[in-house]
């Protein structure tokens, strides 16, 4: 059995969209572990002043998520709060000889991406109106994306280690997966696929409070010296129910490749990189 929870308060306008992404970002753990969500609870903090009409769309997208992820919504807990806040507790099985951990990259093997990064930067420009409406729709197509399609197309690999990536950004969590791996990352910051618009947002300085926290977290094991610096921003970006990282030997490769195309995944996928023995430091950026 695994079992997870996570919540968080709107990061979009609409209800019924914002209980679709923190559903799907609730469930993204399960997957990660190459599970299979089975029993959902709802989380629910909500404000006495709004119409109760926006907690049942907001409940509504939630459902609706968790049907499309083949589990059962069975109630949950509510609270009276300052502002909104929603989320799942999350129940879900996985073989216990295939767990994938989030740590046991080893030298040699791949590094796959099934989701494009940025998805706080856009949100940074939206609140400041400058965002345009296509990145817009292509931030909510990630966010609000189960990752159980990237999960099962990989099931029969051998994974060495597997990651969601979500609010400590893409370097905060491969740091996470590289750490106790005992190993080295090696990113091509060209093959790493983006939100449209996130890198030009980011290099006019709209970027959340949370990437500057990230990169102090761990930054000091990246270098960046190669690709430039200016790429921090965009990889420490904290995501919202971002996709799944995985460690695949490399002779998998083409074959995991090729299985996530035939899934037909509503987000970009590729390979962003290797993984070799551990160099001076744990994350290189190169171009």
């Amino acid at each position: 059995m695994i079992q997870t929870t996570d919540f968080f308060t709107p990061v979009v306008d609409d209800p019924y969209t914002f209980g679709t992404i923190a559903a799907a970002n609730a469930l993204s753990d399960v997957y990660a572990m190459g599970g299979d969500p089975v029993v959902a609870l709802n989380i629910v903090g909500f404000p006495n002043c709004l119409d109760p009409s926006i907690l049942g769309d907001i409940l509504k997208g939630g459902a609706d998520k968790v049907m499309e992820a083949g589990a059962v919504l069975v109630g949950g807990h509510s609270v009276q709060n300052d502002e909104p806040l929603y989320g799942l507790c999350v129940s879900g099985l996985v073989n216990p000889k295939r767990i994938w951990k989030n740590f046991g990259a080893k030298p040699g093997d791949v590094l796959i991406l099934t989701k494009q990064v940025g998805s706080g930067i856009i949100n940074t420009a939206v609140k400041a109106d400058m965002a345009e409406e296509s990145s817009v729709r292509e931030a909510i197509t990630v966010m609000a994306s189960l990752n159980g399609r990237a999960s099962k197309a990989l099931r029969d690999f051998n994974v060495h280690a597997c990651t969601d990536v979500t609010g400590f950004g893409l370097l905060g969590h491969l740091h996470e997966m590289i750490e106790p791996s005992n190993t080295t990352a090696q990113i091509r910051v060209k093959d790493v696929p983006l939100i449209d618009g996130a890198k030009d947002f980011a290099e006019e300085g709209l970027i959340p409070a949370g990437t500057y926290k990230n990169r102090g977290y761990t930054g000091k094991d990246v270098d960046c010296e190669a690709a430039g610096a200016d790429w921090l921003d965009v990889f420490y970006d904290p995501q919202t129910s971002g996709g799944l990282l995985f460690a695949i030997p490399e002779e998998d490769a083409d074959a995991a490749v090729k299985a996530l195309k035939e899934a037909e995944l509503e987000t970009k996928s590729a390979i962003i990189g290797t993984v070799k023995e551990r160099a001076d430091a744990m994350i290189e950026l190169i171009p």
